[in-house]
C-alpha cells in the first residue's frame, strides 16, 4: 500500500512539473494574454481620462440646469 502511495505521489509530482514546464515553454498564449491585459489597461485609462475631462464640463452644465430650474420655480 505504501509503495502504491509513494508511486502515486511521484507520478503526480512529475505530471504537475511537466504541466508547469509546458506552460512556461509555450509562447503562443503568452503574447495573447499580454495583449489582452494591455488592451484592458488602455481602455480603463481612456475612460478615466474622458471622465475627468467631461467631469468639469458636466458639473458646470448641471449647475446651470439647477439654477435655471430654481429661477423657474420663482
Amino acid at each position: 500500500m505504501l509503495t502504491k502511495l509513494r508511486d502515486f505521489t511521484i507520478v503526480a509530482f512529475v505530471s504537475i512539473k511537466g504541466f508547469v514546464q509546458s506552460i512556461k515553454e509555450d509562447e503562443r498564449g503568452l503574447s495573447g494574454v499580454v495583449v489582452a491585459v494591455l488592451l484592458v489597461l488602455v481602455a480603463i485609462f481612456a475612460v478615466l481620462l474622458v471622465w475627468t475631462e467631461l467631469g468639469g464640463w458636466l458639473g458646470e452644465l448641471w449647475k446651470k440646469i439647477t439654477e435655471s430650474a430654481n429661477e423657474l420655480k420663482r
